[in-house]
């Protein structure tokens, strides 16, 4: 048994009465198991917070690990060419020690900036890699294999039958769904319904009813891709989902950024869940979701970074502040405040996953999924009066990061993340693009 005493932090707990006050956490193994204006228990591990902020962790709710790699060698493009010329022939490269690599690499990036879980997207080959990489860093992550049995100008390393599909994903749901006592699960994912015949997206909607588990896709982020999906399936991407019997509660949608009335309200009537990625959104021009729109439906809506060859960096900091800006020019000055956006990147985010019991707010009984925040520098200044809400999401930086645990685990302080070895990660991870790049033109 291990225990972890954080006093004397600004702690904004994020819970349903939005309570801020200084006090102490009381840690012991993975679980929140007090708090209060002052504790005295005995600690393994105490920390002294004083003048600093904690929060929890953020949770961050499309990311691609498998693409980190490819950071720089897509850019300025729109989504099906950037996927076609580019991201598909990297990903068909892809092998077991790429893969691993690159997932550890997006980890790095995603704990040192505060983010303590994901939902991801693999790609079609070499999964098992990534949970060995989500395995050894300590984060907390729902992630799948991406399933693709279908579509033009498909590499032929990710052209897969739909038996294959179903069967690669179901023996990887049944050796990682629930490994680290929890800390990982499995989602089926489908990549889009461009690249999924309908026998498959019916066999995953039975099995995600089978296994309880999560189905992650993308929908509606681009125009030419409801094109696509109107031209061979006869109706929108939603209505599609919906005409199938996938639009559930059980799934979650990326993007999103082209509704029509009729797929809100199916999107609202059915109880799917949305992920905004902003800074993919505006990077491949791909549109601004209606989100404000969304959140007066009562739509659950949490933010991912998405895949680092769109956006090209995995730091929440940055997709709240963008979340927040993108909507006033539209909507006004007022509409998704700085307190609105930092509930989507906590509890949010763990509504979307189905883990609001879990994570997203510090209440006692809750995983021990913390980030403290040293405010203590010229950007975050002045304090005196200041809202703290705005200065977390509209102020501060990655920089501000000072420690980060990760069920009851520190997995980073000091400016180093603890459970991998940076130099070997960062210099595997050019040897990696280099021997993929060899292989491929892009």
């Amino acid at each position: 048994m291990s225990s972890i005493l954080i006093k004397g932090a600004q702690i904004m707990t994020m819970n349903a009465r939005e309570e801020v006050y200084t006090g102490d956490v009381y840690i012991e193994n993975n679980l929140i198991i007090q708090m209060g204006p002052s504790i005295d228990l005995p600690a393994d591990r105490v920390i002294d917070a004083r003048g600093k902020v904690l929060l929890p962790g953020f949770i961050q709710t499309h990311i691609h690990l498998c693409q980190t790699l490819f950071r720089g060698r897509a850019d300025d493009m729109e989504l099906m060419d950037w996927l076609r010329k580019r991201i598909w022939p990297l990903e068909a490269a892809h092998d077991e020690e790429s893969v691993f690599y690159s997932a550890l690499l997006g980890i790095g990036e995603l704990i040192s900036s505060g983010t303590t879980t994901i939902m991801d997207m693999e790609t079609v080959n070499h999964t098992e890699s990534a949970f060995q990489a989500m395995a050894q860093s300590g984060i907390r992550v729902i992630s799948g294999k991406v399933m693709m049995d279908h579509g033009s100008e498909v590499p032929i390393p990710l052209r897969e039958t739909t038996s294959v599909s179903l069967q690669q994903s179901v023996d990887l749901l049944e050796k990682w769904n629930g490994f680290g006592g929890g800390r990982i699960q499995y989602a089926f994912c489908p990549r889009f319904v461009v690249s999924c015949t309908e026998e498959l997206l019916t066999e995953v909607r039975d099995l995600s009813a089978q296994y309880h588990v999560r189905v992650h896709t993308h929908a509606s982020e681009n125009r030419g891709e409801i094109e696509l999906v109107e031209s061979e399936r006869g109706m929108r991407n939603i209505v599609y989902l919906d005409h199938i019997g996938l639009a559930n509660s059980r799934l979650v949608l990326a993007h999103c950024v082209w509704l029509s009335e009729e797929e809100k309200e199916i999107i609202k009537k059915r109880g799917v869940k949305v992920t905004h990625c902003p800074g993919s959104n505006l990077k491949l021009a791909s549109g601004i979701a209606e989100i404000p729109d969304l959140m007066n439906r009562q739509i659950q809506v949490g933010i991912g970074a998405d895949g680092a060859p769109c956006n090209n960096n995995l730091d929440m900091f940055q997709e709240m502040r963008l979340a927040a800006l993108i909507q006033k020019v539209q909507h006004g000055p007022t509409v998704m405040d700085a307190r609105t956006v930092l509930r989507m990147a906590t509890m949010g985010g763990a509504e979307v996953l189905g883990m609001e019991r879990e994570i997203g707010s510090l209440e006692p009984g809750k995983k021990a999924d913390l980030v403290l925040l040293d405010l203590d520098d010229y950007h975050t200044y002045p304090s005196y009066e200041t809202d703290i809400y705005s200065r977390v999401v509209y102020s501060a930086t990655r920089s501000t990061v000072d420690t980060v645990i990760i069920d009851g685990s520190i997995v980073f302080e000091n400016r180093k993340v603890l459970t991998m070895d940076r130099s070997i990660v960062l210099r595997e991870a050019d040897k990696s693009i280099a021997r993929l790049t060899r292989k491929i033109t892009v």
